[in-house]
């Protein structure tokens, strides 16, 4: 299965930014919606931020105010501006999403992760 490329992870200091980029494989393809996962050692993965079809965005209360989602204006790339970091924000980032191609919705691509390390 043709998987997202991801991109943007590195490492900050406290109270840094990154944004991650989520791309469709190809200029064929758009996003439909995107969820952004996380997933942190010893923790479950958890959901912390979601865009709609229609670009609504969805937050975890523990990243509303410094996290943002969004899509390009071609559809095909999803970002997710990530501001005042914290250790706790350290985790391996995945994106999910929807894709269509020739009008047909396909669930369930992923992205290969990307590593987040926020420390001083």
């Amino acid at each position: 299965q043709v998987q997202l490329v991801e991109s943007g992870g590195g490492l900050v200091q406290p109270g840094g930014s990154l944004r991650l980029s989520c791309a469709a494989p190809g200029i064929i393809f758009t996003i439909y919606n995107c969820n952004w996962y996380r997933q942190a050692p010893g923790k479950q993965r958890e959901l912390v931020a979601q865009i709609t079809n229609k670009g609504i965005s969805n937050y975890t209360d523990t990243v509303k105010g410094r996290f943002a989602v969004s899509k390009d204006n071609a559809g095909n790339t999803v970002y997710l501006q990530m501001n005042n970091l914290k250790p706790d924000d350290t985790a391996v980032y995945y994106c999910n999403a929807a894709l269509v191609v020739r009008q047909i919705t396909v669930r369930d691509y992923w992205g290969q992760g990307t590593q987040v390390t926020v420390a001083s």
